[in-house]
């Protein structure tokens, strides 16, 4: 049975527990909301396939778990992920400071064209917000990171974030492999040159010393991991 996708990428959220990333990945994959979700132990994923670029992109969306004690768990899937959403919950100052922490666990253990993106949850309950949207954008602009806000309970903006995610990953991966066809391309030319040269050399220095011109020799054989 042949797969029904071109792609498949890998993302994973992370925050600090209670901040809503299971409400999150539910609404985005399954168009599920509830308020009582059971916390998360060590991790969890959902699909979601996506016409993205014209192509189909099956996401594989990974829950972690934001308890301290699940960290060391959490931390092997840091490097399998070419993108990661770090999530808070407007209403809540501390899980907005942890955001350090957790930006440094993607330095650590991510890979190091790894994209990530910033969202603050919960933003339907804007009279209990504690973090000033302008507080979370300039953190997010210091850090290099796309900021976005939203909510799990009104999905209106749900989309935008893990689309352009993904699209910025797809984009990245394709400069990439025309970055690395150019790089070989180049040494190839580079290096035949250099075989050219250093055989005309040889039968210049050759003849010099009134040796004959050796014929049928074998050129150069070279290989690019």
């Amino acid at each position: 049975m042949s797969k029904r996708y071109d792609i498949l990428l890998r993302l994973l959220l992370v925050g600090d527990t209670g901040v809503g990333k299971t409400c999150l990945i539910c609404r985005y994959a399954q168009d599920e909301f509830n308020d009582n979700h059971i916390t998360t132990i060590g991790v969890d994923f959902k699909m979601k396939t996506k016409e993205i670029n014209d192509k189909t992109v099956k996401l594989q969306i990974w829950d972690t778990a934001g308890q301290e004690r699940f960290e060391s768990i959490t931390k092997q899937f840091y490097r399998r992920a070419q993108g990661v959403v770090l999530v808070f919950d407007i209403c809540s100052r501390s899980s907005f400071e942890s955001l350090a922490k957790w930006l440094l666990f993607v330095k650590q253990f991510s890979q190091h064209d790894t994209c990530v993106i910033m969202l603050g949850n919960k933003c339907d309950r804007e009279d209990k917000r504690q973090v000033p949207k302008a507080v979370a954008q300039k953190f997010a602009d210091e850090n290099n990171l796309r900021y976005y806000e939203t909510s799990a309970k009104h999905p209106e903006n749900l989309d935008q974030p893990f689309l352009e995610l993904s699209k910025q990953i797809l984009d990245e991966q394709t400069a990439d492999s025309e970055h690395d066809h150019s790089t070989s391309s180049s040494h190839l030319v580079d290096l035949s040159k250099s075989s050219n040269m250093s055989r005309q050399d040889s039968a210049e220095i050759q003849m010099e010393k009134g040796e004959p011109e050796l014929h049928g020799r074998k050129g150069w054989c070279c290989s690019i991991l």
